[in-house]
């Protein structure tokens, strides 16, 4: 088989930026201000259901993956999320999120809020990472490539327009830009190297296609419960 040029194939992944929930109604109210109490808290009680299943997507991939140096560099990603210690990682810092928008713990770990869209979406991206090849999961996490334009905007937005969210809450926002731009390189670095031929490529571009149908199922899901 033929392989496609490396610098396409990366063009036609950065070019699903054009299908990121950057764009989503939802979001882009969120950066101008535009929602409510009850729908921030809402945002963030569904996407800590995302949050909190992320380590389990990276360890099915670690699960399927035979390549040594990629878990190795791989596993730091669920040392991100769950931590190493009570107190530390981006899932404790999500629980402090909620806090920060006036949430309690207990109903962000017991998942009362969360909608079924948001449950089937999220599920529906564990179980591609555990079932699809490994690489094709490792290339539906470069949504990253993505994430810190959002990210930094997104901050930008609770910090300026939502002054009763407590702004200690927001290190998860902080601590995200370095880490996706870090996981983003890896990841692709990964995913060019293994994937060579024109079929291979076509199935992580459509692997990082349906990442952002997740991304934008979940807005979908928390906007129509949470409507203006």
């Amino acid at each position: 088989m033929t392989s496609t040029k490396p610098d396409l194939f990366v063009e036609a992944l950065r070019a699903q930026s054009r299908r990121y929930h950057s764009r989503h109604p939802f979001q882009v109210r969120m950066n101008e201000g535009r929602l409510s109490r009850h729908q921030i808290r809402g945002w963030v009680a569904n996407r800590f259901y995302y949050q909190e299943n992320i380590p389990r997507k990276d360890a099915a991939i670690l699960a399927n993956c035979p390549d040594r140096e990629v878990r190795r560099r791989w596993v730091r990603r669920i040392v991100d999320h769950d931590g190493t210690a009570d107190g530390g990682g981006g899932i404790e810092a999500w629980l402090g999120l909620g806090e920060a928008v006036g949430l309690t713990r207990a109903e962000m770990l017991d998942e009362r809020h969360v909608v079924p869209g948001v449950r089937f979406a999220v599920d529906a991206y564990v179980t591609f990472a555990r079932t699809r090849p490994w690489v094709e999961a490792v290339a539906s996490s470069l949504t990253e490539l993505f994430a810190r334009d959002l990210m930094a905007e997104r901050l930008v937005a609770l910090e300026r327009l939502y002054p009763w969210v407590d702004r200690d809450g927001l290190a998860y926002f902080r601590a995200r830009l370095a880490q996706a731009p870090r996981d983003a390189e890896h990841a692709l670095g990964v995913v060019t190297e293994h994937c060579r031929s024109p079929e291979e490529q076509a199935r992580a571009v459509a692997a990082l296609s349906f990442k952002c149908d997740v991304l934008w199922g979940i807005l979908d899901a928390i906007d129509r419960a949470y409507p203006e």
